[in-house]
Order: C-alpha cells, then structure tokens, then sequence
C-alpha cells in the first residue's frame, strides 16, 4: 500500500494542472508546499477562497460554473465598482459568491487523514470531512460553509440597487478575511500537529536494565527480558536473607529458622 501511495503521489504532483486558472493560488503556496512535503499527503485540487460574479444563460434562469461567463473573480477583497463595471451589458443572470477555501488531500492512511482532519476543525474549517475511495484512496477535504451566494440580476435585468452591492462587497470582504484568518490558522497548527508526531515518534522509552534497542542488538526477547529480571530479583532476595555480615553463608535450617 505504501509503494501505491507513493506511485499516486508521484502522478498527481507530474500532471499538468487542470484548472482554469493553471496554477496554485498564491495567498495558499505555502498550505499547498507544506501538505506536498510530507510523505503522509499530497494535494489533488485547491482553491484558496475567492469572490466571483458570474453569468448564466438567459434562458435557464440558474448559474453553473461549468457552463457560464465570468464576469468578475478575485481571490482578495474586491471594489463595488468592479462588481458594478461587471454587471455592465450583462444580458443573462448574475449572482454574486463568496467561495472560501477548499483544498482536497489524498493521505496515506486513516491517521493521517484524522490528524488532518483534528487540524482542520480546529482551525475553523468545520465542514471538512474524510472519504474513502473505491480503490483504497483516502480523501480529506479542508472546507467551511462561511460561502455567500446572492443574485443580482435576472435575464439582463439589475434586481438590486448599486447601494445594496456596495453592502454586499463589504459583507464578501469581511469573510474574505475571516479565510485568511483561518488559512494562517490552518497552516501553522499543522506545522505544530507534524512537529508534535514526529516528536512522540522519536521518544526514548524509559528503561534502568538495558538502553533502548537493546533486545534487537542482542537477540534478547521482552519476554526473556521480563524472566532475566525476576531471576535478578530472586537472587538478591535469597542473597539479603541469607548472608551475614560477615560475609559467611549459614546453613540452610539457620535460614529456615527466620520464618518460624
């Protein structure tokens, strides 16, 4: 299974990237990096939150991304103006969102999407969930549910005032901050959560008989170990009973006498 991680990874980091924009949003290079260097994970799509304004056709009425005009789209705060300028000759139906940050992670194994999944929440992205694959994959999707989605104009025609976008471009910045607060978040305590498991990992067990390792060096079994240990224990209890202080063993019904 490991051999297969790595052979997944390998492929999904060489492909060409199939976005529209064609690269890793700047504002998470270092979230992206971080996941990428580590042997427990790799990224498979991300987007760091943004603001888009986009445009359906006229005669369906609703807006997939698949199949519409971006008018506007940012991954910082934005201007009223800009949405206003956007909406300018729209002929179809725009809407407004505010997307935060999504990022899908393929991990290695069931703890490693746990952890991830521990800093995830802890670090406000509370929708991010743990799915497994078909053929043995295990997915974590880094997400929250802070989104907007508002319409604003309905077969070319303005629903809202131009007051009522500058309110609603403050409302998508505030949340756009609100994400990098959560993205810094995010990055620095898994930093801590790595830095912790590599620690434990490294942990030298406390022993007073042998220094660590000693039973693979030697051949020794914990078992033998155990039993090696008591037969020492035995040993010095007969020796503090038996011995005086001259050093002369006494005869055994000598010993026998200090129990009755």
């Amino acid at each position: 299974m490991e051999k297969t991680f790595r052979h997944w990874k390998k492929q999904s980091l060489t492909k060409l990237d199939q976005s529209k924009k064609g690269s890793v949003d700047v504002e998470i290079r270092h979230v992206v990096s971080l996941l990428n260097g580590c042997e427990e994970f790799f990224t498979t799509s991300s987007c760091a939150g943004r603001v888009i304004l986009i445009e359906g056709a006229p005669e369906k009425g609703d807006v997939q991304k698949q199949n519409c005009v971006w008018l506007f789209v940012s991954h910082q705060k934005c201007r009223s103006d800009d949405l206003i300028s956007g909406l300018t000759g729209s002929s179809g139906s725009a809407v407004l969102k505010f997307e935060p940050l999504v990022v899908h992670v393929q991990c290695r194994q069931l703890d490693d999407a746990k952890l991830l999944h521990s800093v995830a929440v802890n670090s406000g992205f509370r929708n991010s969930g743990i799915t497994f694959g078909k053929t043995g994959k295990i997915m974590m999707a880094v997400r929250s549910t802070h989104g907007l989605e508002v319409p604003l104009s309905f077969e070319g025609k303005l629903l809202v005032d131009q007051e009522y976008i500058r309110f609603l471009a403050q409302v998508a910045n505030q949340k756009m901050e609100e994400n990098h607060k959560r993205i810094d978040r995010f990055y620095h305590n898994l930093q801590s959560a790595l830095s912790t498991r590599k620690l434990q990992k490294l942990q030298i067990p406390d022993s007073q008989d042998d220094p660590p390792g000693l039973e693979t060096v030697t051949g020794i079994k914990p078992e033998d170990k155990m039993k090696r240990s008591r037969r020492k224990k035995e040993q010095v209890y007969q020796t503090d009973c038996c011995n005086n202080d001259s050093g002369v063993v006494p005869e055994l019904h000598e010993c026998l006498d200090l129990f009755t």
